[in-house]
């Protein structure tokens, strides 16, 4: 490549040279979504920071292999339940009811945010023959035993013949105890406490199961990951992606497997986004700091004083880096809304301005700089606040250009053509923003067929004041419903 880009590697603790295992290739797997109930915010976070990823590592020339699996099996909660089977009895729905809902909800919302789909995106319920085969692995090599129909990796064993074992976490054996989310019924049958179930024996009364082995029964959350990960990446790949929150158990448990069944780590680099919280607080459900994205956008929330558009909320993800935490108020919303509206401004300004000068203006040398140290600093571990800083210092010589404080015979045709052409990458190819202004086309529409939909059902169950609040909340942006005989629509103002 062109460039030379550098990442922040979790596994090993520093930034480092990135230089794929296969030359203009990458492959990249990221964690997806648990799908028994409506995306959360904070993940909608991490899949906008590895789309951005994505994007720019296309930018820079590679051919992207990106895989984003689906979790709708085997992700147990600490009382034993499987997450999915939760879902189902809570909406009395089957199971895979309940997996297409939310799995469409999140490719929705995923449109709404504008982000690439990835190259495969496997489901945890089409590789089950893959996870059984890697459970039979992980036994041959000796780190997996069988209790009562069960199948448990030998973290100690492990941890003694490796020493891999908290590599990625950074914690040593003995802070593993009680951190493997797996049945806590099944405690007692484990030969060491921080051991994980690979394959799970189900009772009578389990949705989900399948036949193996060692019995009837459904495949450990951790293992997906691994099965998934190597078989369309192979035993080694590039990148592997995902929230802090799954740094441990669920990294750190993959690289387990996966160094069991192979002896080989997966990913040569790890990275991995930071947490999203609200009010200067993690987001909890118990203590009501929470908000959903369609809140987010029609303002029906305590949090906020007004609807936001997704790009702005998502011009307030880029103002944070990826590996740092980000804090939702209304005052940085509203902050944001300010800085994303002078951002397309500026944009559309710069698209109507033309130069008579062919090359050689007395400003080409200070617009370029500037085009190139956003750049650099993309190439930095993908700095998006720093990029996004530079981008800023370009809009006042943008709008001096179109007010004449500087005459557009000191920026060359040339340079002005390359600013254009820096913006549509930057912004629009690269950060995946979109100017809403334009089009009605796109995820735009798709947000507001949503709370249109939305609307709709308040209005049919009467509950007026939900369905002026969106109207309401809307018109505050700008944007009008309109109601008649054929139905809803919407437009700008």
């Amino acid at each position: 490549m062109s460039r030379e880009l550098v990442v922040y590697n979790s596994l090993t603790r520093q930034k480092e040279v990135f230089s794929p295992l296969q030359d203009g290739y990458v492959g990249m797997y990221v964690c997806g979504p648990t799908v028994y109930s409506d995306v959360h915010l904070g993940n909608c976070r991490t899949f906008m920071s590895f789309d951005m990823i994505y994007r720019y590592l296309m930018h820079l020339g590679y051919k992207v292999r990106y895989v984003r699996n689906i979790t709708d099996v085997g992700h147990i909660l600490d009382d034993g339940e499987d997450r999915m089977s939760k879902g189902a009895r809570l909406d009395n729905l089957e199971p895979m009811e309940v997996a297409q809902k939310y799995t469409l909800g999140f490719h929705d919302m995923m449109r709404i945010f504008n982000t690439l789909s990835p190259s495969i995106e496997p489901r945890a319920t089409g590789h089950i023959l893959e996870q059984i085969e890697m459970v039979q692995d992980i036994i041959d090599h000796g780190y997996g035993y069988m209790k009562n129909g069960s199948v448990y990796f030998d973290t100690i064993k492990f941890a003694e013949k490796t020493g891999e074992y908290g590599k990625l976490s950074g914690r040593i054996i003995e802070e593993l105890i009680s951190e493997s989310r797996d049945n806590l019924k099944n405690q007692d049958e484990k030969n060491h406490p921080s051991d994980f179930a690979i394959w799970m024996k189900a009772s009578d009364e389990h949705i989900m199961k399948w036949n193996s082995p060692w019995s009837i029964g459904f495949p450990g959350w951790h293992l997906e990951c691994s099965a998934m990960s190597t078989k369309y990446l192979g035993k080694q790949f590039d990148i592997h992606g995902g929230g802090n929150d799954l740094k441990f158990p669920h990294h750190e448990n993959e690289i387990a497997q996966n160094v069991g069944a192979c002896g080989c780590q997966p990913a040569k680099y790890w990275l991995h986004t930071n947490m999203l919280l609200m009010n200067g607080k993690k987001m909890s459900k118990s203590d009501g700091n929470t908000i959903s994205p369609v809140e987010l956008f029609t303002g029906d929330s305590i949090h906020v004083t007004k609807g936001y558009s997704p790009m702005v909320v998502k011009f307030f993800m880029l103002q944070s880096h990826y590996r740092s935490p980000n804090d939702l108020t209304d005052e940085a919303l509203q902050a944001a809304e300010k800085g994303f509206k002078r951002l397309m401004d500026g944009n559309k300004t710069l698209s109507n301005l033309s130069s008579t000068v062919a090359t050689d203006g007395p400003m080409d040398a200070k617009i370029n700089a500037i085009m190139t140290s956003a750049y650099a600093d993309m190439d930095d571990d993908f700095n998006t606040p720093r990029a996004l800083a530079k981008v800023f210092e370009l809009v006042p010589i943008i709008n001096s250009l179109k007010e004449g404080q500087i005459a557009l015979s000191e920026v060359s045709n040339q340079a002005l053509d390359e600013l254009k052409s820096f913006f549509q990458t930057i912004i629009f190819d690269i950060f995946g923003l979109m100017d809403e202004t334009e089009s009605n086309a796109g995820p735009l529409d798709g947000l507001m067929n949503l709370i249109i939909d939305l609307r709709q059902q308040a209005r049919v169950n009467k509950d007026w004041p939900t369905s002026d609040k969106i109207r309401d909340s809307l018109n505050a942006i700008n944007i009008q419903i309109n109601d008649g005989k054929e139905g809803s629509s919407w437009g700008f103002k």
